[in-house]
């Protein structure tokens, strides 16, 4: 009896031992032998990805998805989503979500992150004529102030906690609502911290208020699947690499400056 029992807990260990969970399957493995890689994203947040009129997509994680495709020795097939379905269609379609996504706990509940490679707060961006008045968040928040915001992801989110008298303006298109402030049918927005940079670049009547000190703390990452420890670590090792041979710079760096 007690070498039955020696020997079943003997299997056991084996089973559940990290050299066994190795072996499970993985999506690392259904994407080498598919010789493609998923990536979802929206396609409407410069600089990190933005769909064009012929069909493609351009931007910072748009290069980092192609690098990562190379690594993997595949190609990379990307997947035009929304920021309201992007959890949802990540699960359904693609392998990897990319595309400036913040982690969010919310979004824990259901997938998982790579390692953070970017640290991105929330910021605010108005008309330069008006910058001086929106220096902080309490600034923002007062009744006269039409606060501009894209629906469905961490920006609403941001928006819905923290505003309380701001008059609330949801705008769908991510792309032209950076108009919206131009033209003076809005006041101000908080986005990433990253994306005021940009937006600034394009348009010379808008600044960036305070990029440095971002009014909310955020990674960006990339949406892997729950539990799949190989995939995981070949993105992080990916990543880690790409970023001490300057291959990380040189891309943001061809975005942003």
């Amino acid at each position: 009896m007690k070498k039955f029992i020696f020997a079943f807990a003997l299997a056991l260990s084996a089973a559940t031992s990290p050299v066994s969970a190795q072996m499970a399957p993985s999506r690392l493995d259904d994407i080498i032998k598919s010789g493609n890689l998923r990536v979802c994203m929206t396609g409407d947040y410069k600089p990190f990805t933005f769909f064009k009129s012929d069909n493609s997509f351009e931007g910072i994680d748009v290069d980092l998805a192609r690098s990562l495709a190379k690594a993997l020795g595949v190609e990379a097939r990307f997947v035009k989503t929304s920021w309201t379905n992007l959890t949802s269609d990540f699960l359904e379609k693609c392998d990897i979500a990319m595309g400036g996504v913040s982690v969010t706990l919310e979004r824990q509940k259901k997938v998982s992150f790579s390692a953070a490679h970017m640290v991105d707060g929330k910021a605010a961006i108005a008309r330069c004529a008006d910058a001086a008045k929106y220096q902080s968040l309490a600034a923002i928040d007062q009744p006269a102030t039409r606060a501009i915001v894209n629906p469905g992801g961490t920006n609403e989110r941001f928006a819905r906690a923290n505003y309380k008298q701001a008059q609330l303006i949801l705008y769908p298109d991510n792309v032209t609502i950076f108009e919206q402030i131009v033209q003076g049918k809005a006041d101000v927005m908080v986005t990433d911290a990253s994306e005021t940079l940009w937006q600034a670049k394009l348009h010379p009547q808008l600044c960036s208020i305070r990029p440095e000190q971002p009014l909310q703390f955020s990674e960006k990452a990339f949406m892997l699947p729950r539990g799949d420890v190989p995939f995981k670590e070949f993105v992080d090792t990916w990543m880690h690499q790409l970023k001490a041979s300057g291959d990380y710079d040189r891309v943001f760096n061809q975005w942003l400056k």
